[in-house]
């Protein structure tokens, strides 16, 4: 019951794929994004979600560096737009912090497996929370959202919406958060 809330929070909140799609082929821009720094000192909830082979994750498991942490789904639009940009971004700053991108499908494995064998990322692993346990311990209702989290496990920001992680917005949030 509660991860069928949280699907139609979804649908009716944020990510509509169809209009998504359409505006992608008339050539518009994603949708704005948002900083938010509410939650700014919060720790990472312990919600456990499934890592690449399968086994049980949760943030904790990536403190003592810097994490990215983007939240999406296969069937978002915006959230498959920004996989690219966050492959390239993983690459880039794989020195200085970690990414992870943790999948929101109720379908699971089923769905995102083959997403990624088409994606052909070089960087990004699967990971999964079909129970969408993380979403509703972070409240957050839209897709995608980014967290950056502190070597600590305290959250600096959040991004609601997409973000072009190879822009120069992104780029700024990014230095002035890993200068810290």
């Amino acid at each position: 019951m509660r991860s069928l809330m949280v699907l139609l929070l979804l649908v009716l909140a944020a990510c509509d794929r169809q209009s998504a799609q359409q505006e992608q082929a008339q050539g518009a821009r994603p949708p704005m994004s948002k900083v938010d720094i509410s939650h700014r000192g919060e720790i990472a909830p312990a919600m456990p979600f499934l890592g690449p082979d399968g086994g049980p994750a949760t943030l904790a498991t990536f403190r003592g560096k810097p994490l990215l942490v983007n939240m999406w789904a296969t069937w978002c639009a915006p959230c498959i737009a920004e996989m690219p940009t966050l492959d390239k971004l993983a690459a880039r700053e794989q020195s200085r912090m970690q990414l992870i991108v943790v999948s929101q499908d109720m379908a699971g494995k089923r769905a995102v497996d083959p997403f990624f064998a088409k994606g052909k990322f070089a960087m990004l692993k699967p990971y999964i929370d079909k129970e969408n346990v993380l979403m509703l311990a972070l409240n957050s209702e839209t897709l995608p959202t980014t967290l950056f989290y502190d070597a600590d496990g305290k959250e600096q920001w959040r991004v609601v919406g997409a973000m072009d992680w190879e822009g120069a917005q992104a780029k700024k949030l990014l230095e002035d958060s890993l200068k810290r």
